[in-house]
């Protein structure tokens, strides 16, 4: 464990001052308890974003285990967060040589004063710098325009679909839609639950392996190029995180094929700018049919 009370990123001792970093800051109280102020900045509709939330607990697992990196990491989230005061409390699963397995939890209080736990994660953690170079794979970088031909935020029409609260998170954040996935920002979306983007930070912050678990979760989800508006809050998020991704902007694409009975699935791959697949997830979530 770090010896400051203070826990950042121990990943090759780079930290610096960006709003992620410090707004996923968390203070070891005791072993395997933490405390954070969950940051307003990094909501949608008043709820703390689910990839946010996910950066937080690496974090306080990344100080608690002996190793750094995410490998992979699932979580279950019980009841939206809010802006505010949160514990956190790890539990040491197993170690060894090359991965190591934790558990978190996130508590926050309700207004009578008891203990709601908001989400729950099984991680495990190794070091990416140590895994061989090899690789063998058929999948190939998304097919986005250059950035200069996609669209962020500030390029959407006065009257296009937008989901109340967002622009919090859409603040921190410098996402480029492909403009092929952009079609419910015009009303008339494709039906296809694709949405492809250009992914960075709007600090300039360079991407690593603890910032990849908010990456998975920052786009806009498919549900509006399926025609349908509104939050999509996350149930389960499992991530794998496959390498340490290079400088530079990040492509993201997420594909839904399935909504069914008010829950769809989201799997998301994360490209670097070396071409290399950095991270992969899958989560499901509920959608809103009426």
């Amino acid at each position: 464990m770090a010896d400051a009370a203070s826990v950042q990123s121990r990943e090759q001792g780079r930290i610096g001052d960006s709003e992620f970093d410090r707004d996923t800051e968390v203070t070891r109280r005791e072993p395997g308890v933490y405390d954070i102020d969950l940051s307003a900045g990094w909501t949608i509709i008043n709820a703390v974003n689910g990839g946010y939330l996910l950066a937080v607990l690496g974090r306080a697992l990344a100080d608690a285990l002996p190793h750094t990196d995410p490998f992979t990491i699932s979580a279950h989230y019980l009841t939206a967060s809010a802006p505010g005061p949160a514990v956190i409390r790890t539990d040491v699963v197993r170690t060894g040589r090359t991965l190591s397995t934790g558990q978190a939890s996130l508590f926050q209080y309700a207004e009578d004063g008891t203990e709601v736990e908001r989400i729950r994660v099984l991680a495990s953690y190794g070091d990416l710098d140590a895994l061989p170079d090899d690789v063998r794979t058929t999948a190939k970088p998304p097919a986005i325009p250059p950035v200069e031909q996609c669209f962020g935020a500030g390029d959407a029409p006065e009257d296009a679909p937008r989901i109340p609260g967002s622009s919090a998170i859409t603040d921190r954040l410098d996402v480029r839609l492909d403009p092929a996935t952009l079609g419910w920002a015009l009303g008339a979306p494709s039906g296809k639950g694709e949405m492809r983007a250009w992914f960075g930070l709007a600090d300039g912050r360079d991407a690593d392996p603890l910032s990849l678990l908010l990456t998975v979760d920052a786009l806009p989800p498919t549900a509006f190029e399926m025609g349908l508006k509104g939050w999509v809050p996350t149930v389960e998020l499992t991530v794998h995180v496959r390498c340490r991704p290079a400088p530079g902007p990040l492509r993201v694409s997420i594909t839904t094929r399935n909504l069914a009975g008010g829950f769809l699935e989201e799997d998301a791959e994360v490209w670097d700018a070396q071409d290399r697949m950095v991270a992969q997830s899958r989560q499901l979530a509920r959608v809103r049919l009426g």
